[in-house]
């Protein structure tokens, strides 16, 4: 195979992978798993903001437990010294202000744990349901991914067969040559070869003046084109 031929053969597998590139990127999996990855993300946020606000109400709980427990034993305390011994009665009435003092604290606990754990019961209800989804998506994601392999397949093989040609391609090209074709294709998006047809680049169709044609004509058999800057073949297609 002359250089020129592995150019455009080269050119013709690249332009093949594209093809089959872009209609495995059109595949309706794929847009459902960009759009799974985006609910995935969601639930996973809230649920991050959901497990934070259950552990702080179960704190809040455990707060206010232990200071009702605290007052309701301070307050045995209080009582067994009340009824223990003679007492003056500012001992009385000492007495008497820390059982108050200690009455309104237990109430004020007892008022404030009921609404407390009923919220705490929305949080574990909303942490099962974010967790509820995060399952759901993840199996909508193996099935989507499952789907989009199966139907796949055969596109994936052609890529496979088409990248090792390419690889055997590539390597009948000389190495300098190579390199320009690789940034020609950057550049112009896979059409980086051209072939002179008459006077007139087969891509960029700008005809060449007398001038530049006879140049061309007279010179290498791979250059590149002065109007478009393609690498130009300017021997015709065998």
């Amino acid at each position: 195979m002359t250089q020129a031929n592995a150019l455009f053969k080269i050119q013709e597998l690249d332009l093949a992978l594209l093809k089959r590139a872009s209609s495995l990127a059109a595949m309706p999996q794929q847009a459902r798993l960009k759009t799974i990855s985006l609910a995935a993300k969601k639930v996973s946020s809230e649920l991050k903001g959901i497990v934070g606000q259950r552990k702080d109400a179960e704190t809040e709980i455990a707060d206010v437990e232990a200071a009702l427990a605290h007052y309701q034993e301070k307050t045995t305390e209080v009582r067994a010294a009340a009824e223990g011994g003679e007492h003056t009665h500012r001992e009385v009435r000492s007495l008497e202000q820390q059982l108050t003092s200690l009455a309104k604290h237990i109430e004020k606990a007892e008022y404030s744990l009921p609404p407390l754990r009923e919220k705490l019961e929305r949080l574990r209800l909303a942490e099962r349901n974010a967790r509820h989804m995060q399952q759901r998506i993840e199996e909508e994601r193996t099935a989507t991914e499952t789907s989009l392999k199966d139907e796949s397949a055969s596109l994936r093989s052609e890529i496979v067969e088409l990248t090792r040609e390419r690889e055997r391609v590539a390597a009948q090209l000389e190495s300098g040559l190579l390199e320009r074709y690789e940034a020609a294709r950057k550049r112009f998006k896979g059409l980086a070869v051209e072939r002179l047809v008459g006077n007139v680049p087969s891509v960029c169709r700008v005809k060449l003046q007398p001038s530049l044609f006879h140049d061309l004509a007279q010179g290498e058999e791979i250059t590149e084109c002065p109007y478009c800057h393609r690498i130009l073949v300017t021997s015709e297609e065998e």
